[in-house]
């Protein structure tokens, strides 16, 4: 009776101090909650692991994955009586409550079960003070604790309890539970722990901090916990012998723990970096994992996630070893390189000659930068260091002019419009636009405020259509389509193929319809614009007019093994399958691929890439202004990869990008990732009049004057240009014909001028050596 009544009056006088609140009217059913677990993220196979993301290292296992060794350890080290008591230890109260009144000393005498409430607490807690309450040394927790535990005991087996608490008990060297105090300690799986491994963890969870090995006090300390309490403790338990015991104690104690990679700078291999913060600054922009990126970054980081990514870990490889080739990570110019996925957005490859880290402050290697406003605060360059996300875009980085490669939004909105593949326009070496340079810039009209856009090369004159004109790269064709079609509309296709306009001026001239109007150089490439940008954008012409959100996530499951659908293709019908068919018919003539609904005459500005690809191809070329950028994109119906050749510190710098350089890495990287895969067609358009237009019959024009042939032309609907001078037997000085009979409305009707000389007729025309009959 005595050792009956003993508790209930430690029990009762625990009660006083708590306040006297009632015992019974306390709440005694656990809040749900999940610890926080590791999300691993990994590549497409859904086997290599890239990275993890934490706050706290830990990744729950099930009990029959942990040692019967770490079990025992357990319970030896925090709770003999575990397996006799229904949560609380009544005797071990009571002998606390009463050393405690005598020397003020505090005793803990919480069971395994109580140490697991208090931890859960913790973990529930909505707000800091209930962190406070649930961790502060009071009676008042030690009763709540009591009511808490006795319920769990009689909702959970003993076996789910010790999973539990193993799951979420702290290990120090930032390991939290027992799978990653194994990894942190032994680099081993909970498993295959040993009995002197066993009894160090489970030594430390008393106080992590004191018992830490790796420095000298507590490496002292819990080798004594370990050896002269624990061990035996688990031989007085019947659960281990005493010569097990005995080699256990000779058993050294680990002085290193194992470095945890925690985010995109601990990437298991550093070229995976760029694709890692890509990923990272995706999933923060995700609205599903949260309204704050506050929330959106917890649940990253706590919520146990295993994210399967679309990273191609083989074309990854390559396009590194490509860029590598031609530039190494400490050239100050970079080779930036991106892969997607037509129909589907998902990202394969981000590679660049940057290593993924950041530059040590206090031991920089890291060049000085190249921009002499910056070299002049020594402020240091992006190279060969960086975590910018030079290639995607984002933070301080708005993108980089691009060049020709914009053309493609003008050739798309102007077969929108009804202007088929075969329009031709008469392009001059310099064009007079209406639109506005301003007056003694470089581009302007000479004495006026005019834009006066001129061609690379002077051969680049004369009548082209799309095929012709997008294989040359010919500005003076490109600009007056842009007048025809209107420019609004062609940045408006650019919006829709996913172009970001990331600087503010940008910006606000793509969404102010008025000033897009007049935007005469975007078809040109003057806007910034990121390799991701673009090969997503020409990625939605080889997903037949689909654009899809560029997205670098295959799956992603939770702890529970459910699958989310964040991060599945989100695509929209940005044009039609006929204009992004068409489009991509013309895209072929650059490249070095034939098309199969015109000709691409010779033209083309990367010709070798059908031959390195060996796949049916489209893509373009882009230089801007005095080559300060260099880029190149290139599709098949897998996969387009684009590449630009920059000076990311500095863009208005002198040096001249090499097309070569930048045209092989992207062309290489397409062909091995090519390898393998079938060889497939691209498809062609179902209307014919999308490619060579309702073409109309040119008014015969023989013998009339210049001046009446272009007024006779031009009241056709057509635009009159007058060409070379030909033979003719009309008048010279008179039109001789036009060199088309029919063409689409609207478009340029070259007038030949004749010369008034028969066509073969050697008395008008005598050759050397050739005499007329009759001698003269």
């Amino acid at each position: 009776m005595a050792a009956a009544a003993f508790p209930a009056a430690a029990m009762s006088g625990l009660a006083a101090k708590a306040g006297g609140e009632g015992f019974a009217n306390l709440p005694s059913e656990l809040k749900d909650f999940s610890s926080p677990q590791i999300t691993r993220i990994y590549a497409a196979d859904g086997r290599t692991q890239i990275s993890q993301f934490y706050d706290e290292f830990r990744s729950d296992v099930p009990l029959k994955d942990i040692s019967k060794y770490m079990q025992t350890a357990i319970v030896a080290a925090e709770d003999r009586k575990f397996y006799e008591h229904n949560g609380v230890d009544l005797k071990g109260v009571a002998r606390a409550f009463v050393s405690n009144s005598q020397s003020g000393a505090q005793q803990g005498a919480s069971t395994l079960t109580m140490q697991y409430v208090r931890m859960s607490l913790a973990y529930s807690a909505t707000n800091p003070q209930e962190v406070i309450d649930a961790t502060k040394d009071t009676p008042k927790r030690k009763i709540t604790e009591m009511k808490y535990a006795l319920q769990v005991e009689k909702q959970l087996s003993k076996e789910q309890i010790l999973e539990r608490y193993l799951n979420i008990a702290p290990f120090g060297n930032q390991a939290y539970g027992v799978y990653a105090a194994s990894q942190v300690y032994f680099n081993k799986k909970p498993k295959d722990l040993n009995i002197a491994e066993a009894a160090m963890l489970a030594g430390m969870v008393k106080a992590p901090s004191s018992f830490n090995p790796t420095v000298k006090s507590g490496h002292e300390q819990i080798l004594a916990r370990r050896n002269n309490y624990i061990i035996p403790s688990m031989v007085a338990m019947n659960a281990i012998t005493q010569v097990e015991a005995t080699k256990a104690i000779k058993i050294a104690i680990p002085t290193k723990v194992k470095p945890i990679g925690n985010g995109c700078v601990s990437v298991a291999k550093n070229n995976w970096g760029f694709f890692c913060d890509y990923f990272y600054r995706w999933w923060m922009s995700q609205e599903a994992f949260g309204a704050t990126t506050y929330d959106r970054e917890r649940r990253l980081k706590s919520g146990g996630y295993k994210v399967v990514t679309s990273l191609d870990l083989k074309g990854q490889s390559s396009a590194r070893a490509d860029i590598l080739g031609k530039e190494p990570d400490t050239s100050r110019n970079a080779i930036l390189i991106a892969g997607v996925e037509p129909g589907t957005g998902k990202v394969r490859m981000l590679a660049a000659n940057r290593k993924y880290a950041l530059d040590d402050p206090d031991h920089p290697t890291n060049k000085i930068s190249s921009d002499p406003k910056k070299a002049k605060k020594k402020i240091r360059g992006s190279y060969p260091k960086t975590t910018n996300p030079l290639i995607s875009g984002g933070g301080d980085i708005k993108g980089y002019q691009a060049g020709s490669v914009f053309k493609m939004f003008t050739m798309v909105a102007a077969l929108e419009k009804g202007i088929p593949l075969s329009f031709p326009i008469n392009a001059k070496g310099t064009y007079h636009s209406k639109y506005k340079a301003g007056y003694g810039t470089p581009s302007s009209c000479p004495g006026s405020d005019d834009w006066c856009p001129s061609n690379a090369s002077k051969k680049e004159a004369g009548v082209f259509n799309m095929w012709t004109g997008f294989g040359a790269s010919v500005n003076t064709f490109f600009v007056p389509l842009e007048e025809r079609v209107g420019a609004e509309n062609v940045v408006a296709v650019a919006k829709r193929f996913g172009v970001q306009f990331r600087e503010k001026s940008e910006n606000d001239w793509a969404n102010d319809e008025d000033r897009a109007a007049g935007w005469g150089a975007f078809t040109l490439g003057v806007t910034a614009s990121t390799p991701l940008d673009m090969a997503n954008a020409y990625a939605t012409l080889a997903g037949d007019g689909k654009y899809c959100e560029p997205t670098p996530v295959e799956q992603i499951t939770t702890a529970s093994g459910e699958k989310i659908d964040v991060g599945k293709p989100h695509c929209i019908q940005a044009t039609t399958k006929d204009v992004a068919r068409a489009a991509i018919d013309a895209a072929r003539c650059p490249v070095g691929d034939s098309s199969q609904l015109g000709s691409c005459g010779g033209t083309g500005t990367a010709k070798d890439t059908r031959y390195i690809v060996d796949r049916p191809v489209f893509g373009k070329t882009g230089t801007t202004d005095s080559s300060k950028t260099a880029s190149l994109i290139v599709g098949t119906t897998k996969l387009v990869v684009a590449g630009y050749m920059v000076n990311p510190d500095w863009q208005d710098h002198t040096d001249t990008m090499s097309h070569p350089e930048v045209n092989s890495v992207v062309q290489h990287s397409l062909r091995d990732y090519m390898k393998g895969k079938p060889s497939v067609q691209f498809k062609t358009p179902s209307n014919d009049k999308i490619s060579i237009g309702d073409l109309r019959s040119i008014p015969d024009v023989t013998c009339d004057s210049i001046s009446s042939a272009k007024d006779r032309i031009s009241g056709a609907g057509f635009e009159p240009e007058v060409g070379s001078t030909v033979d003719s037997e009309c008048p010279a000085g008179t039109a001789a014909g036009t060199a088309e009979e029919r063409t689409i409305k609207g478009g340029a009707v070259t007038i030949e001028v004749s010369n008034g000389k028969k066509k073969d007729d050697p008395k008008k025309d005598p050759k050397p050596g050739n005499t007329p009959p009759g001698g003269r």
